[in-house]
């Protein structure tokens, strides 16, 4: 069977903090309400999307790559993962505020949980006005202090907040104290992992469980970096019809692409899958003679095998995702 670019059914996760915009802005179909997320691409057990068209509709990733190995996700990707899919692809509406997270390493999470950690960056498409995201610290403490602040319920006094708007961009290792603010609407690229340590939930309570929901401190606070850096947000200049540099770190690549006409793509030297994600206007894909099209909140992901695509849209933004 020849492989082909794929397309998967998301997932949507209801979330305390969930809005409407994944409907409403990316037009998302589900009917329930407070939907915060959609996962495009997982291959997290239990959660993993499946193939939506074509011959391997209804396929999981698993599946996928037990099937076909490296011809699906690269042979040095198969080599490093076996079966499991690096990646997991998401949107986030958030409505109200995230709460106050951190995500422990590799190791830890391996040690603790046997999962990957948890490194992860984001890509904002929509932002209200004062929207804001909190990375890191603004100001330098120790740990004593730090449990100090969560104690008084103070620890956002402390915390570096950063207006955003579309386009900005920001990594967040492992260890970096962080939260989605109210009114953001963003991609999410990370590590196939479900670890998440809350450290501050505002107090608020779930309408749905009638609760605060479980706070996590104990294990939090030996993995957080506790250090102040001077920027939190990613650099990146946007040329048109080429590949731009937005967040390259050991765990996935990720380059920007403002498409206007027609622009060649040759994976030949990448041995990797690639995955588009579609973040403002539309784009079409010639693969061997086959068009395939993305509209913005629309992912894809392209066989290690197709090494060779054409893309054109007039005036298209896309993240390109690969591991290498």
């Amino acid at each position: 069977m020849d492989l082909y670019p794929l397309k998967f059914t998301p997932l949507f996760k209801y979330r305390i903090w969930g809005g409407e915009k994944l409907k409403t802005v990316l037009n998302k179909d589900y009917k329930e309400t407070n939907i915060g997320e959609s996962w495009e691409i997982s291959g997290v057990e239990n959660d993993e999307t499946l193939v939506a068209d074509g011959a391997l509709k209804g396929k999981t990733l698993e599946q996928l790559i037990n099937t076909f190995k490296g011809k699906i996700v690269g042979n040095n990707v198969y080599q490093k993962f076996g079966d499991t899919f690096p990646l997991l692809i998401k949107f986030i509406d958030a409505k109200t505020p995230l709460s106050i997270q951190v995500h422990p390493s590799n190791e830890i999470a391996k040690e603790r949980h046997n999962s990957f950690g948890k490194n992860e960056m984001w890509y904002v498409m929509e932002a209200d006005d004062d929207a804001e995201l909190i990375v890191g610290f603004d100001k330098e403490i120790t740990q004593k202090e730090y449990k100090s602040h969560l104690d008084n319920s103070t620890i956002l006094e402390v915390m570096h907040h950063e207006n955003v708007n579309p386009g900005d961009t920001f990594y967040i290792p492992t260890g970096r104290v962080h939260a989605i603010g109210a009114g953001v609407m963003l991609a999410e690229i990370q590590q196939t992992s479900d670890i998440t340590y809350r450290i501050y939930d505002y107090d608020r309570v779930d309408a749905k469980t009638g609760s605060k929901r479980e706070l996590h401190n104990d294990l939090a606070v030996d993995v957080i970096d506790y250090a102040v850096h001077d920027s939190y947000k990613s650099d990146y200049q946007l040329n048109q019809n080429t590949s731009n540099t937005l967040v390259h770190s050991p765990y996935f690549k990720t380059n920007i692409i403002a498409i206007d006409g027609e622009m060649p793509m040759n994976y030949s030297n990448i041995d990797s899958f690639i995955i588009y994600i579609c973040v403002e206007g539309n784009f079409n894909i010639d693969c061997n003679g086959i068009d395939y099209s993305l509209k913005t909140g629309e992912t894809l992901l392209v066989p290690a095998s197709l090494n060779t695509l054409k893309l054109q849209s007039n005036g298209a933004k896309v993240l390109e995702v690969y591991y290498q």
